[in-house]
């Protein structure tokens, strides 16, 4: 038996445990999934995971083998209707279980987070998700959010937090993030951009024992080092002291010696380990630098990384490894087609989103198992993704009856050469959801 052959039976044993106790997934124990549909709760699953970005219908009927009694899509849709909302994040969870996750330094683990946010199918009954009429979109538009944890050693999602986009909150789902994936043999390392520096969640990272790498702008870093950005010296690398309060008498302070390590975090802004009404203090330790990476740029970073075993030039390599996260997003929406929705329901879009989610690790798993062979060229080689992920979603949609394709074969013979050095500017762009009318494939 292949490599991949193992992946496939191992995430579609954990379906079929699942399916040995279809209570503890139903909305309604002991009523759902009890009758026989013409689609099982292990199809109600498994569905999700292998169909592709065609309408319902088609992506039923190729399901099915072109079935004249495929059921329909309403009695699809009651069915997934059934299933409690953590279901495939169970399901997610179980499956990454079966493949320890790697490791750095045999200390570590390099946890990348950020966030991206998905449109969907314009849906004003969903106010939590839906934008009216403005300058993107005439009509108004429907978006969710995913905050996910991505492993840099293996290339995998290790979890992730979807919210509506008027709950977005990146710094509650990374804290939220941090509090779930820390405390094990491996101190985690969570490495994030701009859009997550926040004394909460520095603090949640070092009360759980973890470390964080994450990234500042210049006016934090002003705030930080009492400084003039451009008085900040190149290859900065210094420590600062904070003790955050939530009053701002002065007279109730434990060390009125040092005023300019004070901050005091105000009511409306979340901080998990001081109370609102309480002259408590939290002290921490931050340790702060500031590099050249371009003729005219510069780079901040806030850690509490150890200075002995993270000097400076490494942790630019390990910010500059969080780019790993951004490029599986790319792949996430451009080969695993993740923005594909099939519903207008925001609750069927998280179910959508944990199944992609499992079906990129799926893929990841085989397609970083097989190695590339070294030979005399004048570059080094890596694996084309876009045909290793298409060849490995065409494998997962097998069924036991067809013969498999040599998957680890096909991948080793497509290649591309790394070109160190290059890159494009990053393209923002409003994202249509595609319509359910004009979709085939």
């Amino acid at each position: 038996m292949s490599f991949a052959d193992d992946v496939k039976n191992t995430l579609f044993h954990e379906i079929s445990i699942m399916a040995q106790t279809p209570e503890k997934f139903s909305v309604h124990p002991g009523r759902d999934f009890t009758r026989y549909k013409k689609i099982s709760f292990r199809d109600v699953l498994t569905f999700p995971i292998v169909m592709e970005g065609g309408t319902i219908r088609h992506e039923l009927y190729k399901y099915f083998s072109y079935d004249d009694q495929t059921l329909s899509n309403s009695a699809y849709c009651q069915q997934r209707a059934k299933l409690l909302p953590d279901t495939f994040k169970h399901l997610f969870r179980q499956f990454n279980s079966h493949y320890p996750l790697a490791s750095y330094k045999e200390k570590y683990r390099l946890l990348a987070c950020d966030g991206s946010s998905f449109t969907f199918t314009r849906n004003p009954k969903d106010t939590l998700s839906y934008y009216g009429p403005d300058g993107k979109s005439s009509k108004g538009f429907n978006m969710i959010h995913t905050v996910a944890l991505y492993n840099l050693s293996d290339k995998r999602f290790v979890d992730a937090v979807v919210q509506p986009i008027r709950k977005k909150n990146e710094f509650s789902a990374l804290s939220q993030l941090i509090d779930s994936n820390s405390g094990d043999d491996l101190k985690s390392v969570f490495i994030a951009d701009r859009g997550f520096f926040a004394y909460n969640v520095f603090a949640h990272a070092i009360e759980n024992g973890s470390y964080f790498l994450i990234r500042a702008k210049d006016k934090n870093m002003e705030r930080l080092t009492g400084q003039e950005i451009s008085d900040i010296p190149e290859n900065f690398d210094s420590h600062v002291e904070r003790f955050l309060t939530r009053s701002s008498s002065k007279k109730k302070r434990l060390h009125p010696e040092s005023p300019e390590k004070y901050r005091c975090i105000c009511k409306q802004v979340r901080f998990d380990y001081l109370k609102e009404d309480a002259y408590d203090e939290y002290h921490m330790t931050l340790r702060v630098l500031r590099f050249k990476i371009t003729e005219d740029s510069y780079e901040n970073i806030v850690t509490n990384l150890p200075d002995d075993e993270f000097p400076l030039e490494l942790i630019k390599e390990l910010y500059y490894a969080r780019w790993g996260i951004e490029t599986s997003f790319c792949q996430l929406k451009h080969i695993i087609g993740i923005g594909n929705f099939h519903s207008k329901k925001r609750e069927f879009i998280e179910q959508e989103i944990w199944a992609r989610l499992i079906l990129y690790n799926f893929c990841s798993i085989i397609t970083n198992h097989v190695t590339i062979k070294k030979q005399k060229r004048k570059y080094s080689y890596q694996v084309n993704y876009t045909v290793a992920f298409n060849a490995c979603h065409y494998f997962i949609r097998l069924r036991n009856t067809e013969v498999p394709p040599k998957i680890e074969s096909l991948i080793e013979q497509n290649i591309l050469p790394i070109r160190p050095g290059r890159n494009y500017a990053r393209q923002h762009r409003f994202q249509i959801p595609v319509s359910f009318t004009y979709r085939f494939s």
